[in-house]
């Protein structure tokens, strides 16, 4: 491919990330710029050129050596939802910017551990950033046809101009804003999407050369097993190797937490917890899936290519030697994007460490303080941008002079080994709260002149004298020095054996000299919030322990010249406002000195907070027990806050249920007055008919016709049986609420009773002209008091009458059978009950507003006999909340 053609395609490609990310940083808010999915995909720029390419060189030279890369992260993703969820809380709390500031953070922001880690981070990146380059080397050389290697100025070297196109991106999208705790959406957004399309790509040139040109794993499997070494591409190499495997496996753990571009992604880009959940279990799937293939490309490679092919390349190298071209520019699209997203998310990690924790808090912090908010601004984006450039120019060198000899997979596990380093420090110091900043800076110093000792010397003498003297024969000819045997061990690969031994002489200097030395009281602070920090997290700026003198006003004047005064103004009303503290307030206590430093960090780095908000006010010395017991005070004063907040929700909770209560009785009681009211109505008329009628006969025997006489006695008559009813239904309700009444179960047939009680109110149903359906005719048996539920229904249809408009109302009669009951229901079409009605029908002396009539009929009981009686049968009785039309009553009476 021409390679004119093939940079136009590979700036148009950065075109369409730079618009997306442009794209993303303009709708930040955006649900597809905030979910799970592009927060896991983000993680992926884990799967850098090493994965991409030198992957599949390691399955071709060991087979499945290449697995324990990613058998570690697999391991490790699980405990996120613990150890990952703490950090992400802790850093959100603090506002860290980077891995370095959170570990000094947690050994009270020492200026120096930041900047080691910084300088440790820098040396463990610049080599992995070279590895990127020299895979974009390599694949475009391969790709255009050309011999790679090096030339004679970096002005002819494409290499150069792409690192360069890298830095630009990374500054314009990196360094928009001076907090460097702000979210990078473009970037994460233009990060996931190369994860995306690099996986993409990857999979479809595994399923060709695994479907394509060969036919299928098992053609591959049969070929390959026929070669001379293919035991060794198969098996683990004994005990040995287990162990071998083991170290990598534990190397690789680390690295998920401890890469800065991983704890950028991962951490300082997290938006929300909830998305830890979907990554926990999507993020080793991406793993899978990206590993899926390498093994069959490799042995593709193998059997296909020449020897002296490179095996990193074979993804590239087998299309092209079919002559598919296309297929290869995806592979090296891929490749790049691999290469960018690394690059990028990196360089931007350690251009906070290095503004924040060497250059910043080492030299620029008196400019900082005479300088104006608005030129301080410029300064700190200045700084970082230039940090960029000079990581990848770096890097750009390192390349040159050292990577060409290197394979991809051993630069990148040299990178692993130095910053594994930060492990003890950072893991122990998460759960032990006794570690301390110098036994931090020691341990990491000891490991990583230990892994520099056994891993980067050895490589280095070689690359620059050409001799491997050092390697074969140990300093000064002492074979227990062998670089790569160490004390004679012998049987692990260089980067497990550095790491082994790095890593042991880092835990042990950090437990022996946490141990033997007592840490400073300030370290034992934030020790302790790290430690608890669920606890501590409640206690909020409460949970710095200080002691002195110092005034808002010099406080207000630091933030001011690098938060400007609108934002200082408004960040301290807001705290102002948060404690309930007089806004005129003249001197500060210690939950303003940790706000102040919180809001410094982010566009600064905790050290460099820390050095310019002490500097404004005079700390006095506190006591290491005096600061544990100020600390437990604190959080049992929390506790106790928390527990009067859980009583007074009770008593709140037990006054509107009392409220309620007392309501209801209330309404109850006005029930009970107008029941009685109604029943001494409904007595009184029924008794002065009879009475008028008596003395009018009495008066006129003689003289009155017999047909009047007829009349008035039919009245005394169904006065008489109006008074008998409602007599008996007090004396029913009565006999019911005691449990005196006793129940004539006998099995009949439920239909017979539907018929019997439509009988009853067909003549009143007929007055109004309203019609009553029994919908389902089948017969079914069971036991019951016919009597009594010939009572409710005659109640319900009633009822359902009343409501209902004459000559447009229709009643359902209905019954459905259950597993161990039947529900009858009687449905109308008339007004309804009114929802304030529906929790008190069931009550005794209650009846609805919503009749039909100016005055309520009957005497409010019918409905509480009802319920009683199927009560009494072990069933339910209940209305239908939510009918748009009309009521549906419904109960169910059981089988046995």
């Amino acid at each position: 491919m021409n390679n004119y053609f093939l940079i136009i395609i590979i700036l148009c490609y950065l075109a369409v990330l730079f618009y997306i990310a442009f794209i993303a940083e303009k709708n930040a808010k955006s649900k597809w710029v905030n979910n799970p999915y592009i927060y896991t995909l983000s993680l992926a720029v884990y799967c850098s050129a090493w994965t991409y390419y030198g992957s599949i060189g390691t399955a071709a030279s060991s087979g499945v050596g290449f697995l324990p890369i990613y058998l570690g992260p697999a391991i490790a993703v699980p405990l996120w939802i613990i150890v990952l969820r703490k950090i992400i809380r802790i850093s959100k709390q603090h506002k860290v910017s980077s891995i370095a500031d959170f570990i000094s953070l947690r050994y009270a922001n020492n200026r120096f551990l930041g900047a080691l880690i910084t300088v440790l981070c820098i040396t463990a990146t610049v080599p992995y950033i070279s590895l990127q380059l020299k895979a974009v080397a390599e694949s475009f050389a391969i790709m255009t046809n050309e011999t790679h290697g090096i030339t004679a100025s970096i002005f002819d070297d494409s290499t150069f101009y792409i690192a360069l196109i890298l830095a630009i991106f990374a500054t314009f999208f990196g360094t928009q804003a001076t907090d460097a705790s702000e979210k990078h959406k473009g970037i994460v957004t233009t990060v996931a999407f190369e994860s995306l399309l690099k996986l993409t790509f990857f999979l479809i040139i595994g399923a060709y050369v695994t479907y394509y040109l060969f036919d299928g794993t098992q053609d591959i499997y049969d070929k390959v097993s026929i070669t001379p070494d293919f035991n060794n591409l198969v098996k683990l190499s004994g005990l040995e190797g287990g162990i071998d495997w083991g170290f990598m496996i534990l190397l690789s753990f680390t690295a998920i937490f401890l890469l800065p571009r991983q704890f950028q992604v991962s951490v300082l880009e997290n938006t929300r917890e909830k998305h830890l959940k979907k990554a926990i279990w999507l993020f080793p799937l991406y793993l899978l899936l990206f590993n899926v293939f390498v093994i069959f490309i490799a042995w593709a490679g193998k059997l296909t290519l020449e020897e002296t092919a490179n095996p990193e390349y074979y993804a590239l190298l087998l299309p092209l030697n079919s002559n598919h071209t296309f297929l290869a520019l995806l592979v090296f699209l891929g490749g790049l994007s691999a290469v960018i997203s690394m690059v990028v998310v990196s360089t931007l990690a350690l251009s906070k460490m290095i503004s924040n924790n060497l250059i910043i808090p080492y030299g620029f912090l008196e400019k900082f303080i005479k300088a104006k908010p608005e030129e301080n601004a410029i300064y700190i984006k200045n700084i970082r941008r230039i940090s960029i450039f000079t990581v990848i120019i770096l890097a750009y060198f390192f390349y040159n002079n050292f990577s060409i000899e290197l394979s991809l997979y051993s630069i990148g596990l040299i990178s692993f080994v130095i910053v594994a380093q930060l492990a003890p420090s950072f893991f122990i110091g998460l759960y032990w709260n006794r570690g301390s900043s110098l036994a931090s800076i020691l341990g990491i110093i000891l490991g990583f002149l230990i892994s520099a000792y056994t891993l980067i010397l050895p490589f280095t003498i070689e690359a620059f004298t050409g001799s491997s003297e050092f390697t074969d024969f140990g300093l000064f000819g002492i074979s227990a020095l062998k670089p790569y045997a160490l004390f004679g061990i012998d049987f692990l690969s260089p980067p497990a054996h550095a790491f082994f031994w790095s890593l042991t002489a880092n835990i042990l200097c950090y437990l022996i000299i946490s141990l033997a030395f007592k840490g400073h009281y300030r370290e034992r602070n934030y020790a302790e919030m790290f430690v608890d920090s669920k606890n501590y997290s409640s206690l909020q700026d409460s949970a710095l322990v200080w002691k002195g003198e110092a005034y808002v006003a010099d406080i207000k004047n630091v933030l001011t010249k690098f938060l400007g005064e609108a934002r200082t103004q408004r960040a301290l009303q807001i705290f102002f406002r948060k404690y309930d503290i007089p806004s005129d307030t003249q001197m500060a206590d210690a939950r303003l000195i940790n706000f102040s430093e919180k809001l410094l960090t982010g566009s600064i780095g905790g050290a460099s907070a820390k050095i310019l908000i002490a500097g404004v006010v005079k700390e006095q010395e506190i006591s290491l027990p005096e600061v544990l017991k100020i600390l437990e005070e604190s959080k049992e004063t929390i506790i106790s806050n928390k527990a009067l907040q859980d009583k007074s929700s009770e008593l709140t909770l037990l006054t509107a249920k009392l409220k309620d209560a007392n309501e209801e009785l209330i309404v109850k009681d006005k029930q009970k007055d107008e029941f009685l009211d109604t029943v001494a109505h409904e007595l009184k008329t029924p008794i002065t008919g009879i009475r008028a009628a008596s003395e009018l006969l009495m008066d006129d025997d003689d003289e009155m016709p017999v047909e009047m006489r007829q009349t008035f006695l039919k009245n005394i008559v169904d006065d008489s049986d109006r008074l008998s009813r409602l007599i008996n239904n007090i004396l029913d309700f009565e006999k019911l609420s005691t449990g005196r009444e006793q129940l004539n179960l006998k099995k009949r047939n439920i239909q017979d009773t539907l018929k019997k009680a439509i009988g009853n109110t067909q003549h009143i149903a007929a007055k109004k002209e309203i019609e009553i359906v029994n919908k389902n005719r089948f017969h079914f048996e069971l036991p019951y008091d016919e009597d009594r539920i010939l009572q409710v229904l005659t109640n319900l249809l009633s009822n359902s009458i009343k409501f209902c408009e004459p000559k447009k109302g229709i009643i359902t009669l209905d019954y459905k059978l259950g597993n161990d009951c039947i529900e009858v229901f009687v449905k109308d079409n008339g007004k309804g009950i009114p929802d304030e009605d529906i929790n008190y029908i069931f009550d005794k002396f209650y009846q609805s507003k919503n009749q039909n009539t100016i005055k309520p009929q009957g005497s409010g009981l019918g409905l509480a006999i009802s319920k009683q009686i199927i009560e009494k049968h072990h069933g339910r009785i209940w209305v239908e909340k939510g009918s748009k039309v009309g009521t549906t009553f419904g109960f169910k009476l059981p089988f046995n």
